[in-house]
């Protein structure tokens, strides 16, 4: 009887990495996490993964066989399956293949968290059916993975698709990138919370989040003043969707999505986020495209939503090598 393949899915975060062994159907067997610890060298990294994943595969017994490994990871390059210059992480350059070849024989693909996610909602979520589409991951951050023709976009560095670093606002909102008014300055968790201490500052209504010390405002504190009717969280949640829905509007523009999918966690605040986006998406659609692209939460849920966009990574990988020997 043959074994049952899976693939390793790892989310490499700043602070904590997530993995688990995903089969061809997105089901989760096995999982496991722990701290990146950043600051020491990626080889002492990749060693912890090693000894962490083979604990999850013996925790399966027999019969089952690991085929591929799947990585997102911050600025993740997916030609050269490299880190580079991570952010929250100590690594300059890292080469992912040469750390893993040690430990394991197989397949190995990576790219950032945002693409990761992308091929999530291809392989296991929103997008299954869907040949064009944009996913916008809405965290600390905004990422996007951009899919046409049923193929993600890397562009000739492999770095392509970055609509977080679209200018939103000229001379706008100074980006931990260096540059003003990135879209991600507007449109993240962090964009949201720099709006509602900027309405705090010009803003005499009444709203409970002026007894909100600043360094305690969260999106989720936001999110659910808003969902009391609060005034200012309201209008915060305004001003994030029409900044978001506008530059969506430019992005349909060149690729011509079916669909544009939210995902991550400030995605989650539902109607006050969509409402606004789709209004403002589709208000400022050239003519030709308007009607044409449905705006959709993600079909991924629960907590394992990085780890099976990480998953899909290698399953795409495994797909494109077997493509490649059918044609020689």
């Amino acid at each position: 009887m043959a074994n049952l393949g899976l693939v390793l899915g790892v989310d490499i975060g700043g602070t904590n990495t997530a993995m688990g062994l995903v089969d061809r159907e997105g089901c989760c067997l096995a999982s496991a996490s722990m701290p990146t610890q950043g600051d020491q060298p990626a080889a002492v990294f990749f060693q912890r993964l090693h000894v962490r994943a083979q604990a999850l595969l013996d925790s399966l017994g027999t019969g089952v066989e690991l085929l591929a490994i799947g990585i997102g990871a911050p600025n993740a390059n997916y030609l050269k399956c490299t880190i580079e210059n991570p952010p929250n992480l100590s690594w300059e350059f890292v080469d992912i293949q040469a750390e893993l070849a040690p430990y394991f024989d197989i397949p190995v693909a990576a790219t950032n968290d945002a693409n990761a996610a992308a091929l999530g909602e291809l392989h296991f979520g929103a997008a299954r059916g869907l040949r064009d589409f944009i996913v916008i991951t809405l965290g600390t951050g905004l990422g996007s993975g951009i899919v046409v023709n049923g193929e993600l976009l890397y562009g000739s560095t492999g770095l392509a698709g970055e609509l977080g670093h679209v200018i939103a606002e000229e001379d706008g909102r100074l980006c931990g990138c260096g540059r003003r008014g990135c879209l991600e300055t507007y449109a993240s968790a962090t964009g949201l919370l720099r709006t509602v201490s900027d309405l705090l500052d010009c803003r005499d209504s009444a709203s409970e989040l002026h007894a909100v010390p600043r360094t305690e405002l969260t999106a989720r504190r936001v999110f659910e003043a808003a969902q009391r009717g609060d005034e200012l969280a309201l209008e915060a949640f305004e001003f994030t969707g029409t900044m978001l829905g506008r530059k969506l509007a430019d992005a349909v523009a060149f690729s011509s999505p079916e669909a544009i999918i939210l995902f991550g966690g400030l995605a989650g605040a539902g109607p006050v986020l969509f409402d606004p986006t789709r209004k403002a998406l589709e208000d400022n659609l050239f003519r030709v495209f308007k009607g044409t692209v449905k705006l959709l939460p993600s079909g991924i849920q629960g907590g394992h939503a990085a780890i099976l966009g990480a998953s899909a990574l290698g399953w795409d990988k495994l797909g494109k090598l077997s493509q490649h020997v059918e044609h020689r």
